[in-house]
């Protein structure tokens, strides 16, 4: 079977008929069509058995040591609202260093909060939302893992913190990390669901920096200042720490760094943000 380049593979353009059938017959089920949805490196659609299928396409040298069976492995977590687990297939691709996976779960109890682009509108989320995202992440944080994060497929390590932090902000002090726990590595508005809080797309998950799920949702919600003012109070625990506020340099650095883009209505927050962060970085 003929599959993808892993040099110019776009999953929201290329043909996927043949993956999508293979991945029925794996599983014993028919896609619903008319709730496909495309990304990058993702395709994901709703069964005729009432279930959801996420199908990744990855380069083997992203795979990593621990594999990429996240939504396997965190099917075990306790106290973490997620849909459940139900099956999984992966295969190799026969023309192409690359890795397919499919992972089939329960629907989700709801629409993700912003589907995909820049959130500039408060969600109005309940507090029983915000008490559900806070129950989950800090039941998530006290488990225990081998698994380490891969946030956007890359391993994340002290270095590779303070490469993309110093990307952005040369003259940034000391970015020491001191305290790791698991996170989910890829939190933002687009994985959690609302109005029922719920958690998904757990393939990046393991341990990282204390603070990253914090500081990603914080820095994803600088287009709505109430809205990141509210992340900051719920989550100031995380926030308030040293490794808090490097994780929110961390975050404000992939929003203002090289790739910045000037209308990102985040990016004159991020800035602010930043040169404050980094002040009280050097004070201590």
């Amino acid at each position: 079977m003929a599959l993808l380049s892993s040099r110019a593979a776009d999953l929201r353009k290329d043909a996927v008929h043949e993956v999508l059938q293979r991945v029925e017959q794996a599983f014993r089920v028919r896609f619903v069509h008319s709730t496909i949805v495309r990304k990058r490196r993702t395709v994901g659609a709703q069964t005729d058995r009432s279930t959801w299928v996420r199908i990744e396409r990855r380069p083997i040298v992203r795979i990593g040591d621990h594999g990429w069976n996240g939504a396997e492995c965190a099917a075990l977590l306790e106290g973490v609202t997620q849909p459940a687990w139900r099956a999984a297939v992966s295969w190799r691709d026969e023309s192409d260093a690359v890795m397919w996976r499919a992972d089939e779960t329960d629907l989700l109890p709801g629409e993700p909060v912003k589907p995909g682009g820049v959130l500039t509108e408060d969600p109005g989320l309940s507090n029983e939302w915000w008490a559900g995202l806070n129950g989950s992440l800090d039941a998530l944080a006290a488990a225990r893992t081998t698994r380490v994060a891969t946030p956007d497929t890359v391993m994340v390590t002290q270095a590779h913190v303070d490469e993309v932090i110093r990307s952005a902000f040369p003259d940034v002090p000391e970015t020491a990390v001191e305290r790791w726990v698991p996170a989910h590595a890829d939190l933002s508005w687009a994985n959690v669901t609302g109005p029922e809080f719920c958690l998904f797309d757990w393939e990046d998950w393991g341990m990282a920096p204390r603070g990253l799920d914090s500081a990603s949702l914080w820095a994803q919600s600088l287009g709505v200042p109430a809205l990141a003012d509210r992340v900051l109070r719920e989550r100031a625990g995380d926030l308030s720490s040293r490794d808090g506020k490097v994780m929110m340099l961390f975050a404000c650095a992939k929003i203002a760094g090289p790739y910045a883009h000037p209308e990102d209505p985040r990016l004159a927050p991020a800035r602010a943000a930043a040169e404050r962060l980094v002040e009280e970085l050097q004070a201590g």
